[in-house]
C-alpha cells in the first residue's frame, strides 16, 4: 500500500505505472462531491473503472478486512475521513469468507499485524493484491459522511 495526496505535483506522480498515473489524473480532473453515485468506465473490457460512492463511516468491529486477486484498488477521499486498516499478506490471517472469483474479494477476521491510517479528503491509498485493508472505519469513534471513489486497475493493465 502507498498513499498520498490528490494536490501534491503531477511530478510526484512521474515514476508510477502508467495505469496508476491515468487513475490519478482522472482523480484530479473532477469535483467528486459533484458527481452522481455510480460506475464510470476508464477502459474498455473492464480493466479499469471508477465507483463513486457515499457512505457513512462504521465502527471498526463491524468492517470487515478484505483482498481482491484481479484488481489494484486506488482509494480516494473526495469528502469526509475514515480510518483505512491494513497489513501485508500472511498466512497468520483467517479467513472468514474465502475468495469469490465473480465479485474478486476474499474476507478476513482481522488484521494480523494491525496498523491503521487516516484518509482524509485529498488523501488516496493505492491498495495491491497483497494489501490486506479495512476501509470505511470511523476515526476515533466519530461517525464522517465519506464521498469515495474507488478506482479499480485490472493487473493486466501494469
Amino acid at each position: 500500500m502507498f498513499i498520498g495526496t490528490i494536490h501534491a505535483e503531477a511530478s510526484t506522480f512521474e515514476d508510477y505505472p502508467a495505469a496508476i498515473k491515468k487513475a490519478l489524473d482522472f482523480l484530479r480532473s473532477k469535483d467528486f462531491t459533484k458527481v452522481e453515485n455510480g460506475r464510470i468506465e476508464l477502459e474498455a473490457d473492464n480493466k479499469m473503472y471508477a465507483i463513486v460512492q457515499r457512505y457513512e463511516t462504521r465502527d471498526m468491529a463491524k468492517g470487515r478486512p478484505e483482498t481482491h486477486k484481479k484488481y489494484i484498488d486506488i482509494q480516494y477521499i473526495a469528502d469526509g475521513q475514515e480510518y483505512m486498516g491494513w497489513c501485508p499478506f500472511s498466512p497468520d490471517l483467517k479467513v472468514s469468507e474465502a475468495y469469490n472469483p465473480e465479485k474478486d474479494v476474499a474476507f478476513y477476521e482481522k488484521l494480523v499485524p494491525e496498523s491503521n491510517v487516516v484518509l482524509a479528503a485529498g488523501s488516496f491509498a493505492v491498495l495491491y493484491p497483497d494489501d490486506v485493508h479495512r476501509p470505511c472505519v470511523d476515526v476515533e469513534g466519530e461517525k464522517s459522511n465519506v464521498t469515495k471513489v474507488v478506482v479499480k486497475i485490472s493487473l493486466d493493465l501494469l
